[in-house]
């Protein structure tokens, strides 16, 4: 549940930072979840035949109130130049000198010029006032219920004493989506070269597999289109608005020259998927210690994104005037198709060691090269622009290109573990735009061209080149994600304690749920998707654990999100710290600690 302590408009200032009243209301959200498994296994001969089925189900009842209360976007833009008193700057002929502002800019101009008693088109004319307001109206409750289904049939055949293949295949399917045809099938094969009957442990094992993972279409999306209709709530969008910081009645916004924005699952949308090849390559050394190199591939297909479908006509809209443009569903307003033509793909080489130095050191080192491209980054992805798909495959937001993590379990004394982790990465990409709506999709993703003419007004130059926020006709767009942000370095540590006492007693192991569809961390996989490994039986007594999690023990500040607009006085840095969960993980959802200590206690029983 989440509830506003102030319930005036929001401000965002784009690129620089966010104000006004949090736009929740009284908000709550009640989620249930129901799943029924049956996994079974049958060994006969050289065979392991593993099958299943899991069906799970979700209640969603929502109510929220969102933006109930209305936003004012203010972003960058071209507006006439003003000297030290904030009079505007003629040239000799007697003509506005314009020049490029950025979004703080803006905002300035706005409180000043009210301040000072000006009418709203003369606030405009000098360069002031919101870019954008928009407000949701509308039945704030909702409910959704949907069901998934998948199910599994695995052989894991042992041809030879040294050399093992599995074969499987899974089928799924949902609710909420027009979608059954997602097969996947599963192959793995493992050799020990040179093993023999009877050696337990080779030295040596070469693993390869293939198979096709199915991702379900979330609810939320489901839920978002519902809300997002048209007909359940209403989202109005008003350009240039001339009445800050006046919410206007929604009577007055339904009849005025305001659009208003829907959303639409596609009737072609599928469950994306993604095609996995892996090949690794392990090896035991002396010293108790085992690498294991491997290359892994992933073809993604159906990836989900959103398009306005209704924008205006390439060279019809001008941004000077709202709704303007010819609409090919006829009416101003955009249509936001959520749908599954996205494409993704990436390549990694992933190198782990593991060694047990002795009874009481075990270390573990992992680093992963990787490069991987897209067109998407997820439902809430919209191209730039909506009639030229040109530069949006680019680097996807996963593109780390380097990983690296050393780690460890130490025992010392009275039975007290240390657990460090050192977790070290190099910078994600980040998409660089103009911060306005260039398109009239009420969106503020436009990227910025390559300008050519160190005399085009506006142009900015940047660590990227010359960037036209203000693109004309036949220049060239910067492509999608062509940011890189800085890297990351992180130090966790855990220590330790477990109090033992009671009478041992026998426990059997029980096989773990597995659902049929993981990959490890290395890429490699078990074509036949089965269940996770069993407990094996073991003696237990009641136990008491207590342990202290530090996260960031070096107190390292990581960058959080980089600002990508370009008329910005903040592009190229960050307005917030990574916080703890930057790396690592952490269990709770606030960015804004940079270091944190945690403590645990756990009975077993």
């Amino acid at each position: 549940m989440t509830d506003s302590n102030d319930l005036s408009p929001a401000i965002q200032v784009l690129g620089s930072f966010n104000g006004g009243g949090a736009q929740f209301g009284h908000s709550f959200t009640t989620r249930n979840y129901y799943e029924f498994q049956n996994y079974t296994s049958v060994a006969h001969g050289a065979h392991s035949f593993r099958f299943g089925l899991r069906v799970r189900l979700q209640r969603i009842d929502e109510t929220t109130y969102e933006n109930f209360g209305g936003t004012f976007t203010f972003g960058g833009g071209v507006a006439p130049k003003l000297d030290g008193n904030n009079q505007p700057v003629l040239d000799g002929s007697g003509q506005l000198v314009l020049a490029q502002i950025d979004s703080i800019e803006r905002y300035r101009r706005t409180l000043l010029f009210e301040r000072l008693g000006f009418s709203p088109a003369r606030i405009r004319e000098l360069g002031g006032g919101a870019t954008q307001f928009s407000i949701f109206a509308g039945a704030p409750e909702l409910s959704l219920n949907q069901v998934d289904i998948g199910a599994f049939a695995g052989d894991e055949w042992r041809v030879r004493p040294n050399l093992t293949l599995d074969l499987g295949l899974r089928y799924e399917t949902q609710t909420n989506i027009h979608d059954w045809r997602d097969f996947a099938p599963r192959l793995g094969i493992a050799w020990a070269p040179g093993a023999q009957a009877g050696n337990s442990r080779p030295k040596s094992v070469i693993r390869a597999g293939f198979g096709v993972f199915y991702d379900r279409f979330p609810a939320i999306g489901v839920l978002t289109a519902m809300r997002y209709n048209g007909i359940a709530q209403q989202q109005y969008v008003v350009t240039d608005p001339d009445f800050f910081p006046v919410v206007p009645t929604l009577a007055s916004l339904a009849g005025s020259a305001s659009t208003q924005t829907t959303e639409k699952i596609s009737a072609t949308m599928r469950a994306p998927y993604v095609m996995q090849s892996a090949a690794s390559f392990e090896r035991q050394l002396p010293g108790n210690t085992t690498i294991a190199v491997t290359y892994a591939n992933s073809h993604g297909l159906h990836q989900l994104r959103s398009a306005d479908i209704n924008a205006p006509l390439p060279g019809t809209y001008n941004p000077l005037t709202p709704n303007s443009g010819v609409f090919p569903l006829g009416a101003p307003g955009p249509l936001f198709l959520l749908e599954s033509s996205g494409l993704y793909n990436q390549h990694q080489l992933i190198a782990n060691v593991n060694s047990k130095i002795d009874r009481n050191i075990s270390l573990f080192g992992n680093y992963v090269y990787g490069r991987a491209k897209s067109n998407t980054d997820g439902l809430g992805t919209s191209p730039a622009n909506p009639y030229n798909y040109a530069g949006e495959y680019g680097p996807a937001a996963t593109d780390i290109r380097h990983r690296a993590s050393i780690g460890g379990s130490i025992d010392t004394w009275w039975n007290v573990r240390l657990s460090p982790l050192f977790i070290v990465s190099s910078g994600p990409p980040f998409d660089i735009t103009t911060g306005s709506d260039v398109y009239g999709t009420t969106l503020f993703n436009a990227r910025p061209g390559i300008a050519t003419d160190k005399s085009r007004p506006g142009a900015i130059a940047t660590s990227y080149g010359l960037l036209d926020p203000n693109p004309v006709a036949g220049e060239a767009i910067l492509p999608r994600n062509f940011g890189r942000g800085p890297g990351s370095v992180m130090l966790n540590l855990r220590v330790a304690k477990t109090f033992t006492f009671g009478a041992a007693r026998e426990a059997g192991g029980a096989p773990l749920p597995g659902g049929g569809d993981r990959r490890n961390t290395a890429g490699v996989f078990n074509a036949g998707a089965n269940a996770g490994p069993a407990a094996s039986a073991a003696s237990r007594r009641y136990s008491l654990s207590l342990s202290m999690s530090v996260r960031n023990l070096l107190n390292h500040t990581n960058p959080g999100p980089i600002v990508g607009n370009i008329t910005s006085p903040l592009f190229g840095q960050a307005n917030q710290s990574a916080g703890a969960s930057g790396l690592g993980g952490t269990n709770f959802l606030e960015s804004a600690n940079n270091r944190r200590l945690e403590l645990q206690a756990r009975f077993t029983f």
